[in-house]
């Protein structure tokens, strides 16, 4: 599971649409609504907001906003809660530079001409983050 914490108009189409996937799959695990990826370590930060609910339905109103604006038809009617002005979360500087290196190698494979680009943004956090400064998150796996 990836639930990226960088500005999803970073994300490539493979990228987004896989972001919108495990983020749906996250809320099902916030609802209690599946049994799998309960321990899942980047579910921490949600689960430590106290409506963790709330909190992935804005990471998800945020992925089909910009899915809307590139011509993508996400099912928004799947966002158990579609708050757009949750409480943002806080997301390390090391996470966001971690994360974005993680996207460049991905991107570099899938689409080489958008690499170039992402190579030279800086990496934004998601709408629902703010960025603080610190190292990668203790629930990021090596």
């Amino acid at each position: 599971m990836r639930i990226w914490s960088l500005h999803p108009a970073l994300l490539d189409r493979r990228g987004l649409v896989a972001g919108w996937r495990e983020a749906l799959l996250a809320q099902a695990v916030l609802a209690g609504a599946t049994r799998g990826y309960l321990a899942h370590p980047q579910l921490e930060r949600f689960r430590a907001d106290p409506d963790p609910l709330a909190v992935i339905g804005a990471y998800l109103v945020h992925l089909a906003d910009e899915a809307d604006a590139r011509g993508y038809r996400f099912d928004a009617s799947r966002i158990r809660m579609p708050v757009r002005d949750a409480e943002r979360l806080a997301v390390t500087t090391g996470q966001l530079a971690h994360e974005h290196g993680h996207l460049l190698a991905k991107v570099a494979e899938r689409e080489p001409a958008r690499a170039a680009a992402l190579a030279a943004s800086d990496p934004a956090p998601h709408p629902l983050f703010h960025a603080v400064d610190g190292p990668v998150a203790s629930w990021e796996r090596p």
